[in-house]
């Protein structure tokens, strides 16, 4: 694939469905991918990482490594269709049966334990062969402004308690 061209800067969400897509083609290598999803954002990466960071990742990705690390190691776990715009990460998380207390550490934590904790989540949604909006997911680890992230975290924790409601309310109907 053909690395941007330094003076067009990709959108994030372009650089999610180009991942995606990379992680999800069948010329990837399996032994590449596999690399990949064992990934962990407190150890040293693998070479497969920086293969595919060169080629995938956006310029500066090498300032958030750790966050760029979650974030692939992540999209790897939940291959072949990790990303699907559609699928709002906390409305999946309600979906699949993530429990509150779960979402509540992933929600308040900071550093590496998000991280972890962040990977711990598309393991579980891997396990449960969903797909999710990565976007939210990335946005979860890069957004530094305070105000931002916490709107993210609000937004996360309304649409699991909204699909919790609707799953309530169906089931209560039958």
């Amino acid at each position: 694939m053909e690395r941007h061209h330094p003076s067009e800067t990709p959108s994030l969400a372009s650089v999610i469905v180009r991942l995606a897509a990379a992680l999800s083609s069948e010329e990837f290598s399996t032994g590449d991918r596999a690399a990949l999803r064992r990934m962990q954002p407190t150890q040293h990466p693998p070479l497969a990482f920086y293969k595919f960071a060169m080629h995938y990742l956006p310029d500066n990705w090498e300032y958030r490594q750790a966050d760029w690390v979650t974030i692939t190691a992540g999209m790897a776990l939940m291959a072949p269709e990790p990303h699907d715009f559609q699928k709002r990460f906390g409305t999946v998380l309600a979906d699949e049966g993530f429990s509150e207390a779960r979402l509540e550490r992933l929600l308040v934590a900071e550093g590496d334990v998000r991280r972890v904790l962040l990977l711990r989540a598309a393991r579980f949604l891997a396990a449960k062969n969903s797909s999710v909006n990565w976007l939210d997911c990335t946005l979860f680890l890069l957004l530094e402004d305070e105000k931002k992230r916490e709107d993210l975290h609000r937004r996360i924790a309304k649409d699991y308690y909204d699909q919790l409601f609707l799953m309530e309310k169906r089931e209560g109907v039958s």
